[in-house]
């Protein structure tokens, strides 16, 4: 028999509990300087510093600040789509164009926040080589995620290929629509970027969905 001694203790928490708390401690402390003065401003002496743990605990994390302002974005990222994903299974009983409308709402609503950690997905990556790729990467899993969740309502003859290219002409347009009303570009509220998207999102979607699924007859 194996015997495993028990983790040891420091105030009631183990040393791997210890260590999960300083990285996430670290990561929130880059996301609110990120949030105030942009990703730009995110270092490691100011997240020791905010967090007051020295620098050998920023090491244990990470490896530079790329590869902090990396996990940082993740975490926001995961947790956006993740909500977006509750949104799509709390009205699946709905018709289509029903949950797409609910979901774009939700996006809205994230960046709606001025506090909200949603905001750094779409502010100005330029000169970030490792968030240039991330937000790249994201609209590739936004695509993919919305294909997953439109398949099953999808017509059985469609092209593969026509509905991934509309997938990401569609998400792409509907990330710099945010991107321009957040900006101010586009002097618009949240409620006309929700309207416009959703004639957009039926106009798409009556290439592929069945008028049945469209209209949830």
């Amino acid at each position: 028999m194996n015997l495993r001694a028990p983790a040891r203790t420091w105030g009631g928490r183990t040393a791997e509990e210890r260590r999960a708390e300083r990285r996430a401690r670290l990561i929130d402390a880059a996301l609110e300087i990120w949030i105030e003065n942009g990703w730009a401003a995110v270092t490691m002496r100011g997240v020791c510093v905010r967090t007051a743990l020295n620098d050998r605990y920023f090491y244990e994390h990470f490896a530079d600040r790329d590869d902090l302002l990396a996990a940082a974005w993740d975490d926001v990222c995961a947790e956006v789509f993740a909500d977006l994903a509750s949104v799509v299974a709390e009205n699946v009983d709905r018709p289509a164009l029903e949950i797409l409308r609910a979901a774009v709402t939700r996006a809205v609503e994230l960046q709606s926040d001025d506090q909200g950690r949603a905001r750094i997905l779409l502010a100005d990556h330029a000169g970030s080589a490792v968030l240039e790729q991330r937000r790249k990467t994201m609209l590739s899993d936004a695509t993919d995620l919305l294909i997953v969740t439109s398949r099953p309502y999808l017509r059985p003859d469609i092209d593969e290929t026509e509905v991934r290219m509309s997938t990401l002409v569609g998400i792409g347009g509907f990330i710099e629509l945010l991107t321009a009303w957040r900006t101010g570009t586009l002097d618009i509220d949240g409620e006309r970027v929700i309207e416009h998207t959703s004639r957009l999102g039926a106009l798409l979607g009556a290439q592929f969905l069945p008028p049945d699924v469209i209209t949830g007859a």
